[in-house]
């Protein structure tokens, strides 16, 4: 069939349906693919088979029916049509980078007692339910590997009711679990949750039993090292979900902000992009809100003796005004999902020649766009990355001058 046909999936929407010719969508379908009269499909060239035996239930993937092209192309594409419906012209897009198979470092898994056992897994899309995983293709393998060790320690767990969730990152020194609302109640139940702490040789086992986390286990501080520099990692801590898509975006923004001295680092963090920028011939204002991750920057920097100086504010109540950011060459900004509509409208007032804008939602970002093109910005450059592999989440990094 041609692909003007009415029934040729031309392209894939942002929540992963096909799109057909004449606009019908078509979940799981590739572009290429031919739906039929009779309402069945017709694989394409692109359509893949998906390599996960939950793919279809398990709300974790969208769109392992891809081949890697389709793949690539999905994800510029979500980060172009959003430029395009602001009217934002970069004057370059760079091919999309996609993390592989394998590489999510952080992810937070369900779990509860159904029928009398335990399941653990990501949820169904668009219901509670929780698929039982016995398999994952996104997850780092010493994350996966202790699903099944989970299982047997909750199951052991007094009461008939369970649901928790549990939070794994990858750290320096190996796995850091964090379980939400798992009640552990005498000295039994706290020595199961030891022994498996040591024997799974955790790097760290937290516990939020309603009055926040604390730590069970931690044999030594949990540090994550960004660009050579070992940061205290505290439970619950925003890490970018690939090491591999985080050294994308950082190489971005080097190349970027190659020759200029001094940087604001805006949504800071841990100081992912601080550190990775700071060096000979350049300092970085690291402003981050938490408090926490706020502490464990500015104590890694005075113990790496790195220029980065952290600041404690918060930009969405506080955000640096325009005497303040003319004070830097340029100005790095990765800002949660909803965007940083009020710190753009200052910087787009203000002097500074450089703007790297990383975001993890491209609608926000095309919005705030907007506002940065109002106050002079030229979009120079575009990159769309894809971390979260066969997800509709998508991620980028863009470069503005004035």
């Amino acid at each position: 069939m041609p692909v003007n046909e009415p029934g040729t999936i031309l392209r894939v929407a942002a929540k992963g349906d096909g799109v057909t010719a004449d606009g019908r969508h078509v979940p799981l379908s590739a572009p290429g693919d031919v739906l039929l009269a009779d309402g069945t499909l017709q694989p394409g060239p692109h359509h893949a088979a998906p390599p996960c035996r939950h793919f279809g239930t398990c709300g974790g993937c969208q769109l392992q029916h891809l081949d890697e092209e389709a793949l690539a192309a999905f994800v510029g594409e979500r980060v172009a049509n959003a430029a395009e419906g602001q009217g934002l012209e970069p004057a370059m897009v760079a091919p999309p980078h996609l993390s592989p198979p394998r590489s999510r470092r952080r992810a937070t898994l369900h779990a509860q007692r159904s029928a009398g056992r335990i399941v653990i897994g990501f949820r169904e899309a668009g219901s509670h339910k929780i698929v039982d995983m016995a398999e994952c293709h996104v997850l780092d393998p010493a994350l996966f590997a202790l699903v099944a060790p989970l299982r047997k320690l909750l199951a052991r767990q007094q009461g008939k009711r369970l649901a928790a969730d549990i939070e794994l990152a990858l750290c320096d020194q190996g796995v850091d679990i964090a379980i939400k609302g798992l009640a552990v109640e005498g000295l039994a139940a706290t020595e199961a949750m030891l022994d498996f702490a040591r024997d799974q040789s955790l790097a760290r086992l937290t516990l939020d039993q309603g009055y926040g986390p604390e730590a069970l286990w931690e044999p030594e501080p949990a540090t994550v090292t960004l660009a050579g520099a070992p940061v205290s990692l505290p439970p619950g801590a925003f890490l970018q979900a690939t090491a591999d898509g985080e050294a994308a975006l950082l190489a971005a923004a080097r190349e970027w902000l190659d020759g200029t001295a001094t940087v604001a680092d805006l949504f800071s963090g841990l100081g992912t992009f601080a550190f990775g920028l700071a060096g000979p011939g350049r300092k970085v204002l690291a402003a981050e809100a938490a408090r926490e991750p706020h502490l464990a920057c500015k104590a890694a920097a005075g113990r790496a003796q790195r220029p980065v100086h952290a600041l404690h504010r918060d930009l969405f109540r506080n955000p640096l005004q325009v005497e303040e950011l003319d004070r830097f060459e340029a100005v790095l900004l990765d800002p949660p999902r909803a965007g940083a509509r009020d710190q753009v409208d200052r910087i787009a007032a203000s002097q500074v020649a450089r703007v790297v804008y990383i975001s993890c939602n491209p609608a926000s970002w095309a919005r705030d766009g907007a506002r940065l093109r109002e106050g002079g910005y030229r979009l120079e450059a575009l990159r769309p990355v894809g971390q979260f592999r066969w997800s509709t989440h998508v991620e980028l990094a863009s470069y503005w001058t004035r």
